[in-house]
């Protein structure tokens, strides 16, 4: 194995290239925060024509309407392939399975004298979905941003994804809208979808909310609208760890390293283990297995840029190792996983054993594959039913409950320097007074 492919480092000595994989994140190169803001100025001032122009000069095609007809999208439906349509028909019913759990109820208690407090769930009316074009198609990321918000109850969900030459996105990701019974989908991508989505022009409505993986100008797009719309998060470029004993199995272990390392060249894949000739043998068996990679050179770049192997000397450095990456997926390659489970406490999505391959995630087992990167996982979660919803309090006071109450509201407020606030409450509390 040529000695730069991926490298080998001691647990003492990580800090160094912890800090190398966990700088990738958070960080833009000016000129694309600059040039982002132009494209996001342009697209409130001028509107379609603006997302015109910059869908043609970034993905050379001018689509004759950036929103897609039904007729299109049917057509897409019947154009892909009759056995991949199937898989992301059970793909969405495993993923529909799963997020059903994460419904909310608006709940109301009585706390006596007639007063009743509770907390009212309501969907999010209108959000938008971004769907990354470029070298690949991805289907799975309409059923992972549309299924929640549709359980969640969003009236209105669209769906914005680059064109290909023929004006379209990806036959698969319009079929797949098509399949969920998305109507709303328009042919744009990069900064403009963003600013559309945000914004509003005339043929795009504005949403209340913008979710959904991309490049560095959609991550820069997206952090620059947070405030006029929510978001879900920035999302960075893909990762994984691997805790593994001696009892992993290199081949896979290995496999599961590239299966992330083969997205992006910035994407990061990092073996934890406390056995050091499982580390040498995944490290062979990295090279052996990317040869046959059609992207190779993705992969290459990743884990020379960004991967590493950790040797550690006993499972609870490991753990910490684990837990200082806060990494998007974790696999837990060891003897007893479920013993380790309770002492991971930052992780995006968690697979036990080794036949809960990343990719099992990624697709099929049902829960949500839009993950917290970059370490945010020390804080962030991943994309539910609940990033669609609102929580309302409910307050409902009685005359009784503001006679007691009300003297002591009135004195917090003028603590605070609010006399108004305190007036407010004390002018009910006149009235009550002489209707007694």
């Amino acid at each position: 194995m040529p000695e730069e492919l991926i490298q080998l480092v001691d647990f003492d000595d990580r800090h160094r290239t912890l800090k190398r994989i966990l700088g990738r994140f958070g960080s833009f190169d000016p000129e694309v925060e600059r040039r982002v803001r132009e494209i996001l100025q342009d697209v409130e001032a001028r509107g379609d024509e603006a997302v015109l122009e910059y869908t043609e000069r970034f993905d050379g095609v001018r689509p004759a309407s950036l929103r897609i007809s039904a007729d299109d999208l049917a057509v897409a439906a019947e154009r892909v392939d009759a056995e991949l349509m199937d898989v992301i028909k059970d793909a969405a019913a495993a993923i529909r399975r799963f997020h059903e759990h994460q419904r909310e109820k608006s709940w109301f208690v009585e706390d006596g004298d007639g007063v009743m407090l509770g907390q009212r769930v309501v969907p999010m009316e209108r959000v938008g979905l971004y769907v990354p074009g470029g070298t690949a198609a991805y289907p799975s990321s309409v059923l992972m941003n549309v299924i929640p918000a549709q359980i969640a109850g969003v009236e209105h969900i669209a769906i914005a994804s680059p064109p290909q030459p023929d004006g379209l996105p990806p036959a698969a990701v319009l079929a797949a809208a098509h399949f969920l019974g998305i109507d709303e989908v328009y042919a744009t991508g990069g900064a403009q979808a963003i600013g559309a989505l945000a914004y509003g022009t005339q043929s795009i409505p504005a949403v209340d909310k913008v979710v959904g993986p991309g490049n560095a100008y959609v991550a820069m797009a997206k952090r620059q609208v947070f405030g006029r719309v929510d978001i879900d998060s920035i999302a960075g470029p893909s990762e994984i760890v691997i805790l593994a004993d001696a009892s992993a199995d290199a081949e896979f272990v290995a496999a599961d390293l590239l299966s992330q390392a083969e997205h992006d060249e910035r994407a990061s894949a990092v073996l934890v283990t406390t056995d050091r000739r499982l580390g040498q043998d995944v490290a062979a068996e990295l090279e052996r297995q990317l040869s046959a990679l059609p992207r190779s050179d993705i992969a290459r770049a990743s884990l020379n840029d960004f991967g590493a192997i950790v040797v550690a000397s006993s499972l609870e450095d490991a753990i910490s190792c684990v837990n200082e990456l806060a990494p998007e997926h974790l696999e837990l390659m060891v003897e007893a996983p479920w013993e380790v489970l309770p002492s991971i406490r930052h992780a995006g999505a968690i697979f036990l054993g080794p036949y809960s391959s990343e990719p099992v995630g990624d697709y099929f087992a049902g829960p949500n594959h839009v993950l917290p990167t970059g370490g945010t996982a020390r804080y962030a979660s991943a994309l539910s039913v609940g990033d669609f919803l609102r929580h309302q309090s409910i307050i409902a006071y009685t005359a009784k409950r503001l006679v007691q109450t009300g003297p002591r509201v009135a004195t917090f407020a003028r603590g605070e320097g609010l006399e108004a606030h305190a007036a407010a409450v004390e002018a009910r509390l006149r009235r009550l007074n002489k209707t007694d």
